[in-house]
């Protein structure tokens, strides 16, 4: 029996070319990382995550508090337009009556 028919050299040269293609898609995603990051330089863009999570809550926050303000306002829009209705039909009953 060769080395080569061996179960224990098989499986090492399958780990062999694995590891190969994964060195390879390592040094493709490592390009692609530093690209990005001259990118981000040449923007002069700062990449805080922490900092851009809290201006997220904090927006998100904001935006809840929008809605409310404009459900609040549609309402009252609301009870403004039965009001002018009510002053409508009673300038017509006042107009018939005449």
């Amino acid at each position: 029996m060769s080395n080569d028919d061996r179960p224990e050299f098989q499986a090492l040269e399958e780990l062999r070319v694995v590891l190969t293609a994964l060195t390879g898609e390592l040094a493709t995603w490592r390009r692609r990382a530093l690209k990005a990051e001259a990118q981000q330089a040449e923007l002069g863009v700062e990449h805080d995550v922490v900092a851009t999570r809290e201006r997220i809550l904090e927006l998100e926050s904001q935006n809840a508090e929008v809605h409310t303000r404009l459900e609040e306002a549609r309402k009252r829009v609301t009870d403004l337009l039965g009001r002018l209705r009510f002053l409508e039909e009673q300038v017509a009953l006042e107009e018939q009556r005449r």
